[in-house]
């Protein structure tokens, strides 16, 4: 008997840990996007400021490039929570990710928390 309670207890708290780490994988999937998207957003913030005639609903992302803080070659790579491939909408100010359908994404339900979003 008490060891059939060891047990239950051992595969209770497994289980517990099993969830949160899946819970913890989605947030922090959620903060590199956000991360990835404050990067863009300070690129189309600097190239209008060079730019200041150019509308925001003209802007492509090739536009961009040369204005990432990084310096990279390419605008960041971000991944949905199923692994597909997002794009940047930078005719938006301030950015938002899309799927390939063209719907913005963010499955935190909220555009202001900075999981999937820039923030406020």
């Amino acid at each position: 008997m008490e060891l059939t309670v060891v047990i239950f207890v051992i595969l209770s708290i497994m289980g517990a840990t099993m969830y949160f780490a899946g819970n913890i994988g989605e947030w922090n999937k959620g903060k590199k996007a956000s991360s990835a998207l404050r990067e863009v957003f300070v690129a189309q913030r600097s190239y209008l400021a060079d730019n200041p005639r150019q509308e925001v609903t003209l802007i492509s992302g090739r536009d961009l490039i040369q204005y990432l803080p990084s310096g990279g070659s390419v605008l960041p790579g971000v991944e949905d929570l199923n692994g597909n491939t997002l794009s940047f909408d930078v005719t938006k100010s301030p950015p938002v990710l899309t799927e390939s359908s063209g719907l913005v994404y963010d499955p935190s339900g909220s555009s202001t928390d900075s999981l999937w979003d820039v923030g406020e």
